[in-house]
């Protein structure tokens, strides 16, 4: 892998998508940040952390024959990949709050934020954000957030808990490339979150309804079980999962 530290930036994302302007990226090139001052997160949320303290990068990975409708795997390796890797360091009741927010015991540590670079109809690349909490120790107006050292006790390497996330996103963007859409969708709705339990959702106007997680479809909807034994698709603009 291609490895370019930063001591600052408004967001590792915005640097890299520049950089694959300027010249032809390396498959995995990384940006890493101490610090961002713009961190992005889903639907234009702030990712804010602590200097020095987590695990802030981008990584440009390129794609080969992948079809565009195949969109929403991309998703589901990257977040397969940050679970099996952090399976490895112990991280205890590990889910995926969809679409791709990684939880530990129901707190938050991690955020996913993936933009495609799409040229001439085809699927070029894919710039994966990556937002890890990992030594931070207070997050006082996000009270569903953690990090792996409150979690755990443990104070963490973050360059050593990068180097196993890459290592497993190499193996599932492998076995995406096989073809595994399968088997790799079921393992991710396997870790879903409160999937077949009940459930309260907020639409996009306002009520509240229940319902229970089934999986999601191949674009990538979640599939929620209503309570007349409708299976409807929800796009994450639709609803919220509320704890």
């Amino acid at each position: 892998m291609h490895l370019i530290k930063l001591n600052a930036t408004d967001s590792t994302n915005s640097y890299l998508r520049a950089l694959s302007t300027e010249k032809v990226l390396e498959d995995y090139t990384i940006v890493t940040a101490s610090h961002q001052t713009k961190g992005r997160g889903q639907l234009g949320a702030i990712w804010d952390s602590e200097k020095d303290k987590n695990l802030i990068c981008s990584v440009f990975k390129r794609h080969v024959e992948l079809p565009i409708e195949k969109h929403f795997f991309i998703s589901i390796v990257v977040s397969l990949s940050i679970v099996r890797a952090l399976q490895k360091f112990q991280i205890p009741r590990l889910h995926i709050k969809w679409p791709n927010d990684i939880l530990s015991e129901q707190k938050k540590i991690c955020g996913i934020l993936i933009e495609n670079v799409i040229k001439q109809n085809a699927m070029e690349g894919s710039i994966i954000g990556i937002g890890l909490n990992i030594n931070q120790t207070s997050f006082i107006e996000l009270p569903n957030a953690a990090s792996l050292r409150m979690l755990m006790g443990n104070v963490y390497n973050e360059l050593e808990i990068l180097e196993g996330i890459v290592n497993e996103l190499r193996v599932h963007f492998n076995r995406l490339n096989l073809g595994e859409y399968v088997t790799l969708k079921a393992e991710y709705e396997n870790l879903l979150f409160r999937k077949n339990k009940p459930s309260t959702f907020k639409h996009i106007d306002g009520h509240l309804f229940p319902g229970y997680i089934q999986g999601v479809n191949d674009s990538g909807l979640l599939q929620v079980l209503l309570e007349d034994d409708l299976i409807k698709a929800f796009d994450l603009k639709e609803l919220k999962l509320l704890y």
